[in-house]
């Protein structure tokens, strides 16, 4: 049985709150999940390990996961996260027991089909609880009443980035066990339990910059503790293989002063440094004395990170920009990109990297043959070459000598269905067609969603809803820096004219068991894992550091001056994608030598390294290269800010992904490999 709250609406202009209440001194909040592929269980084990935790918020959506949910209710699934049934089944006995509350953004396409979901696993596991649910409305046909059936979702699958404002209003209304939202900007997951447990208002604008801070580094979890650190060879990175096997998510502890302190679990694996917090702060990240949320736009240039342990961090230093408050909203609007077709096909032994590039000319001039013009819509690589474009030209050459194993890839975007399915059926003809000893071929098509970037905002008097360029998650990258990027679409839509919902059910199991419920019977005890299984697999040579010093901070020296070394020896990097960009953090180990990277780091440098990215095979003809270069020259922006407080650049690359996460045809589509052909440059420093 289900008993209701009352449901409220209302739009997105900024509302001061009306006499906010302190309910906490110091709040604390964790992240169970930092995207949709998390772990469960290291959830559950956070929830074991910190006891004092008041919220577990788990962010699992992204463009890819939006498109995908977006792409599943066209076909008449569910547009929810499919996985809320496990995660909740495992974590809501052990939260209820604690008290700690739980806010994720699985709601998606559907929040009202995700509270569905989990007030049905709650009765199921005998527990009493609220479910509450914020999320963007269409009021288009159901007026200013109680939202009709669907009106949570736009026309078109549209999908504003909502604040924090709306999960705050939930909070304050309905007491919740469980909030679900739509899209909301991963920082105001986490600033919005900041603002209600510690009284801030929306003109607290210091504080609600260290807030959104704090969210910012927790909302990609074990980024922030080791996951996506560690990199044997590294002495600076080379963590032993127990401590990633035992990771602990982080969370944050803010005080209603605004101080933050990012944190691991006691006794837990993985590492909690200033390089790792680093990484994080910069992380699709792009103008760093602006980085805008719904809710504040933040100047993180003079962020710092002091160690008070080996498992906590104080962070300082970020500040409303010169523009505070944004008046400006990011929607995301589903758009049919094309049909993907793809296939792969293994060659191996000798000269097999021949026989792939013989393959890769067979299927384009069949592909020719059936609909010309088309062959100019496919890129090609072979794996274990130069699918991540790690080597220059010269390498190719001598290492196609060397390559026994490998797998060509051939990737095509096609405005047409036809076009994808031909171009499948003429690569799987390899097989009788092709040269000797080809094997495992896979291959697929599908259709493409680009998700659409536009903007909610003010131009002078006229509101407008404007495609645009530069993005980030959730929010939009520069106040003074807009490049219109096409024809203005739909006028008269505002900040005002945004809606969201939010509304509460709970689940009333004293009528449907004859066990008292009050009282939820204890969860059973998750026993650890077992480290000392046995696994088919030798790891004593991944790593060279003693595990009981992995956490120590090495002596460090400067670089050397006129020689020419690698970049790993002097720097660290991480990679964050939006849309068609990137940006890369380069992350001095020895603070000094900033100065001398500025030297080698310049925009030419970055241009020249990343421009064999967009080559269209392993081996192009001189003018594809041409043109390619040309195309680089005109097209790809490349961006260096001066990061002060952590001594570091941040490099932001523009149209360089092939069009982004939801329709590029590369393997990496994150572009998340891209650090490490930074860090494998060999450089000279002054």
């Amino acid at each position: 049985m289900e008993t209701e709250g009352g449901d409220e609406i209302d739009n997105c202009l900024i509302k001061l709150r009306v006499n906010p209440k302190r309910r906490l001194d110091n709040v604390y909040i964790g992240c169970g999940a930092g995207f949709s592929g998390d772990r469960p269980r290291a959830a559950l084990k956070l929830l074991q390990s910190v006891e004092k935790l008041n919220y577990l918020v788990l962010e699992c959506l992204a463009e890819r996961t939006l498109a995908d949910r977006y792409k599943e209710t066209q076909s008449g699934g569910d547009g929810y996260d499919p996985r809320i049934s496990e995660w909740m089944q495992m974590l809501l006995p052990l939260a209820l027991q604690r008290g700690t509350r739980i806010i994720t953004n699985m709601g998606a396409m559907d929040p009202i089909g995700a509270q569905q979901k989990v007030l049905e696993i709650a009765s199921s596991l005998g527990l009493s609880i609220t479910v509450a649910i914020a999320h963007e409305i269409d009021l288009k046909d159901s007026g200013l009443g109680c939202p009709t059936k669907n009106s949570f979702v736009k026309d078109g699958g549209i999908s504003t980035y909502l604040g924090a404002a709306p999960i705050v209003r939930c909070l304050e209304s309905y007491n919740p066990n469980v909030v679900i939202t739509s899209r909301v900007a991963d920082a105001a997951l986490f600033l919005g339990p900041m603002v209600y447990e510690l009284g801030w208002n929306w003109d607290d604008l210091e504080e609600l910059a260290q807030g959104a801070l704090a969210g910012h580094l927790l909302e990609c979890g074990c980024q922030l503790t080791g996951g996506y650190f560690m990199h044997p060879g590294d002495k600076y990175r080379d963590l032993s293989p127990s401590c990633l096997l035992d990771l602990s998510l982080p969370f944050a502890e803010v005080s209603y002063k605004g101080q933050v302190c990012v944190a691991k679990a006691d006794d837990s694996g993985g590492v909690l440094n200033f390089s790792t917090c680093a990484q994080q702060l910069l992380y699709e990240i792009f103008d760093p004395s602006a980085y805008i949320t719904p809710d504040v736009v933040l100047d993180i240039r003079d962020v710092t990170f002091e160690s008070l342990s080996s498992h906590k961090i104080l962070c300082t230093g970020a500040k409303p920009s010169v523009t505070s408050t944004p008046e400006k909203l990011l929607q995301l609007v589903p758009k049919e990109s094309g049909w993907k077709g793809w296939g792969e096909i293994s060659y191996g032994g000798h000269q097999c990297v021949k026989r792939a590039r013989l393959a890769e000319y067979l299927v384009r001039s069949w592909m020719e043959e059936s609909y010309p013009g088309k062959n100019s819509c496919i890129v090609s690589y072979i794996i274990g070459l130069d699918s991540l474009k790690m080597a220059n030209s010269e390498s190719l050459t001598s290492m196609e000598a060397r390559c026994r194993d490998i797998r060509l890839r051939m990737d095509g975007l096609f405005e047409s269905k036809v076009h994808a399915v031909q171009f499948v059926r003429e690569f799987t003809a390899l097989y009788t067609n092709g040269p000797a000893g080809c094997g495992g071929i896979s291959s697929g098509h599908s259709k493409e969603i680009l998700l659409e970037k536009h903007l909610v905002c003010f131009l002078d008097s006229l509101q407008r809803q404007c495609p645009l360029r530069y993005l980030d998650n959730g929010v939009v990258q520069s106040m003074s820096d807009w490049k219109w990027a096409g024809r203005v679409k739909h006028l008269g839509v505002g900040r005002d004219s945004i809606f969201w919902h939010i509304g509460a059910k709970s689940t009333d199991t004293s009528t449907t068991h004859n066990e008292d419920h009050s009282n939820p019977k204890k969860p059973k005890t998750q026993a650890p894992i077992s480290r000392k299984f046995p696994l088919p697999v030798k790891l004593d040579d991944l790593y060279s550091q003693n595990p009981e010093t992995v956490s120590k901070e090495h002596q460090l020296s400067p670089a050397p001056c006129g020689k020419k070394i690698s970049l790993y020896e002097v720097a660290h990097s991480r990679v964050g994608d939006k849309g068609n960009d990137i940006n890369f953090s380069i992350i001095p180990h020895f603070p000094s030598d900033i100065e001398r990277l500025k030297m080698v780091i310049t925009t030419q440098w970055v241009k020249e390294v990343l421009s064999p990215l967009l080559n269209p095979a392993p081996f192009p003809a001189a003018e594809y290269i041409q043109k390619k270069d040309k195309w680089v020259a005109e097209n790809v922006i490349v961006e260096i800010y001066d990061v002060k407080g952590i001594g570091s650049l941040n490099v932001v690359v523009r149209n360089i992904l092939d069009s982004g996460v939801n329709c590029s045809r590369r393997i990496d589509r994150h572009g998340k490999t891209i650090s490490d052909i930074i860090l494998s440059q060999l450089v000279v420093l002054p």
